[in-house]
């Protein structure tokens, strides 16, 4: 057994440093760029995130971030996975790793994005079914409200729900409500527009005439 503990730890090590990195990589900020449309960080409200870079007005852009967003999340539990030969703990810490890596990114001084397309990748890789649901959530809140916070708020309260549902592993259950917690503080001042009824809709551009309240 004593031999087995440094492969276990060099695991958990790669899985969790390496979600950690994969995280982190800021491709709202990356695509806007190299697009041309400027930095993100000084559009709307400042937050490097898919809907954000959508009040640029290019959707193409907004696709982009999209992708690589929830993408990272997906790449970071599949190499998990693959190490752990999927384990639900090692593939829990490496999605949580990879959803903190994008809210608080060593690139950007730990000052992210929102984590909702990242928590989606995570979600899709690490147990299809929640994750299937909660798009689902998404997709029916926005559809009926315009609002995408609003949608992504839904989804993330509903994760940990959906688990149980779908009987999915303690780890994944913990992970899904390490997930929403991080996203409802980052979501604090969308949730006291949302109370004022203040929150842009979706596909509104938003100028940044004053500071943003967050990066």
């Amino acid at each position: 057994m004593e031999s087995l503990a440094p492969a276990v730890y060099l695991t958990l090590a790669i899985a969790v440093i390496g979600g950690y990195l994969l995280g982190s990589i800021p491709f709202g900020m990356i695509a806007t760029r190299l697009g041309g449309a400027g930095d993100i960080r000084k559009i709307g409200s400042g937050n490097i995130g898919a809907t954000n870079v959508l009040r640029s007005g290019r959707k193409d852009l907004a696709a982009i971030t999209l992708l690589g967003d929830g993408g990272k999340g997906a790449v970071a539990v599949g190499l998990a996975h693959w190490l752990s030969h999927g384990n639900p703990a090692v593939v829990a810490l490496a999605g949580g790793a990879a959803f903190a890596g994008h809210i608080f990114p060593v690139w950007l001084k730990f000052n992210g994005g929102k984590g909702v397309a990242t928590f989606y990748g995570v979600l899709l890789a690490a147990a299809w079914p929640v994750g299937l649901l909660a798009a689902a959530t998404w997709l029916a809140m926005a559809a009926l409200f315009r609002i995408s916070s609003l949608a992504a708020l839904t989804a993330a309260a509903l994760a940990a729900p959906f688990a149980l549902a779908t009987d999915r592993p303690y780890p994944i259950l913990a992970l899904c409500l390490f997930m929403a917690v991080l996203i409802y503080i980052r979501h604090k001042d969308n949730i006291r527009r949302l109370l004022k009824g203040e929150e842009p809709r979706i596909g509104k551009k938003k100028t940044a005439e004053t500071p943003p309240p967050e990066a």
